[in-house]
């Protein structure tokens, strides 16, 4: 565990930079229900394959000028002139099959919406609706996937969709709050678990 400057426990992947604790205090493993979000941790999840998470953190803000506030509708409507805008954009990760991917996957999210009614309806499917409740007590506890995020990944490429491995689905499913992955000594475990 790591304690901050404020006293509380917190989990110890956010180490001391400030926008991964940040990130990790308001919104990780809390439950999204928004198709808008869903689509950008869709997208930022992908984004991360071989990277970081602080890589693609810190190129959030970058990624919502470039996908217009990650507006589904209006990126699977891009073409190869939006591609390669993309493509030039330092304020995201510069590579043609993440960002053939965004616009891909926009165009299979509004299938899905086409088809439930909204993703959320769709995507909490594979936790029964609810958010699961681990109760880890260290990082190494944690898998790196499990039944449901394979069963996502599956059901999610069948549809489409690409970046979306067993792996990026478990990592999809930790940040939307799908499963709550603080460790149980993280002040923010029973905040997020109440």
């Amino acid at each position: 565990m790591t304690v901050s400057d404020d006293d509380r426990e917190r989990c110890p992947w956010p180490g001391d930079d400030a926008l991964m604790r940040q990130y990790h205090d308001s919104e990780w493993g809390v439950p999204l229900h928004d198709d808008r979000r869903l689509y950008e941790f869709l997208i930022l999840e992908g984004a991360q394959a071989g990277l970081s998470w602080q890589t693609i953190l810190r190129r959030r803000e970058g990624y919502r000028a470039a996908l217009e506030g990650f507006d589904f509708e209006r990126v699977a409507q891009y073409g190869e002139g939006e591609v390669a805008r993309l493509l030039a954009d330092e304020g995201i990760i510069r590579n043609r099959a993440k960002v053939r991917s965004a616009i891909q996957n926009a165009g299979a999210f509004i299938e899905v919406r086409g088809e439930f009614g909204s993703f959320d309806t769709f995507i909490w499917q594979f936790v029964d609706g609810e958010p699961r409740q681990n109760g880890f007590t260290s990082l190494d506890q944690i898998p790196p996937e499990t039944e449901q995020s394979k069963a996502m990944s599956k059901e999610l490429k069948r549809r489409g969709f690409n970046f979306v491995g067993p792996t990026i689905c478990y990592a999809q499913m930790q940040a939307t709050g799908m499963v709550n992955d603080h460790l149980v000594s993280c002040f923010r475990y029973c905040e997020v678990a109440g």
